[in-house]
């Protein structure tokens, strides 16, 4: 049977099972065990019990749960409070005033959540009710935040960076490092849209508050303090090689914890809730990952990885071009897969395609998350896009529309990394050095 036909056949039963309601995990692994069983000679049971015990057992993945109960914790601290009484101040100098909140507020918390989705909402929950309120125009303010929350993925620690470093065999902590710029990168993109906003419609932009001296903007700043050494703590640990990106995770959640006591937002109950929300997102993380590592082995063994790659590389494709087709390939993915699973679940196949093609898998790694970060907020599967219109009550469509400039502004990111490959490859070259 040829290639085409059992691509065919291994993709339509994957639509047919995700179609039925059954979990993406359990999808994966029952493709894998169809393909596994029917087009190789390798009996499946084993196989699916060794690969999904080796896949569970990765003791890489352990900063995974750890980044995220981080996340889950700071997530019930007064943080997002204290973030915006500490940003106003310094931004109201700035064309578009306290719109740049959402932007600097994504940054900030991105370097201490790792998800898209709880920086959407967490800055969300802050900005909307407060620009609104000073009347800020909402298609503004909705359209910022649907793009500068995607950060999340992109600024480490990020959960997509750590998902990809398991499934495509590359050192997480360089990842995280080579991620900073491009994070940074985006977020001026991002303030630079809203500076050119405010100066072509000067007359859509409240009054700026009354002025503050320096020392009383510092006093009010006091309350990003905190935050601001965990981001240091985290990030500099790695950077300067004193602890992997899991000894990070577990000193992260550690400083997570002692914020959440001096602020006094240490209760019994919102501990729990934190240790309950990270076990079940990292649950279903988990199963996504040893599902598509069984599917990965499985397609090994029928060969269509090495195929693929082979095809591909028959086409004589230069690597601007593969860049290219990837990216088209992956934001027609999103329509319909999240984030982690369009990772997990083409890595296998694409990264000897990558890796023939000489393309860095560190400054591969970067793109995909930038390309899947304007998966985020593409309908009909943008999981921002959920996140806002559970917030605003707006309509998909009206959402997806305000969000689409920093859709654009996300391609040009990309372009210039393309560009200049050096914002993702000088900071892990640091490190390394």
């Amino acid at each position: 049977m040829s290639d085409l036909v059992i691509t065919g056949l291994l993709v339509l039963s994957l639509f047919l099972i995700l179609g039925s309601g059954v979990w993406i995990g359990l999808t994966l692994s029952g493709v894998a065990w169809i393909g596994m069983q029917l087009f190789s000679s390798r009996p499946a049971g084993d196989a699916m019990a060794v690969t999904i015990w080796g896949s569970a057992s990765s003791w890489t993945l352990t900063a995974l749960p750890l980044f995220v109960w981080m996340g889950e914790i700071l997530f019930r601290t007064r943080l997002s409070e204290d973030m915006f009484k500490g940003l106003s101040p310094w931004l109201q100098a700035l064309p578009g005033r306290l719109l740049h909140t959402n932007v600097v507020g994504c940054t900030i918390f991105a370097a201490v959540s790792g998800s898209s989705a709880a920086t959407c909402a967490t800055i969300g929950k802050m900005t909307l009710p407060e620009l609104a309120r000073r009347g800020y125009p909402e298609h503004m303010t909705v359209g910022t935040l649907a793009g500068a929350s995607t950060l999340g993925l992109l600024i480490p620690p990020s959960i997509i960076m750590i998902v990809y470093g398991v499934a495509a065999e590359v050192s997480i902590s360089r990842l995280f490092i080579a991620g900073v710029l491009p994070g940074l990168l985006l977020g001026l993109l991002f303030s630079g849209y809203i500076v050119v906003w405010a100066l072509r419609n000067p007359h859509l932009v409240p009054a700026a508050d009354a002025k503050m001296g320096f020392t009383q903007k510092l006093a009010a700043s006091r309350s990003l303090i905190p935050v601001v050494l965990l981001i240091v703590a985290v990030l500099g640990s790695i950077y300067a090689g004193i602890a992997t990106a899991t000894e990070a995770a577990a000193l992260g959640v550690v400083g997570s914890l002692v914020i959440s006591a001096v602020q006094g937002s240490l209760s019994w109950a919102n501990f729990r809730d934190a240790l309950l929300g990270a076990t079940r997102l990292y649950c279903m993380i988990a199963l996504i990952l040893a599902g598509a590592a069984f599917l990965t082995l499985s397609m090994g063994y029928i060969g269509l990885p090495r195929h693929l790659a082979e095809w591909i590389a028959s086409l004589g494709l230069s690597q601007g071009q593969l860049l290219a087709a990837l990216a088209v390939f992956f934001i027609i993915l999103g329509c319909f897969l999240d984030g982690i699973s369009m990772v997990v679940l083409t890595m296998g196949v694409l990264m000897p395609t990558v890796q023939k093609a000489g393309i860095d898998p560190i400054w591969f790694g970067i793109f995909i998350v930038l390309v899947v970060e304007m998966a985020q907020i593409t309908p009909p599967v943008g999981f921002n896009l959920f996140v806002l219109q559970g917030m605003t009550g707006k309509e998909l469509p009206w959402i997806a529309k305000v969000a689409l400039p920093m859709f654009l502004l996300m391609c040009l990111a990309v372009l210039l990394l393309y560009l200049v490959p050096g914002l993702v490859t000088w900071l892990p070259q640091q490190m390394m050095n």
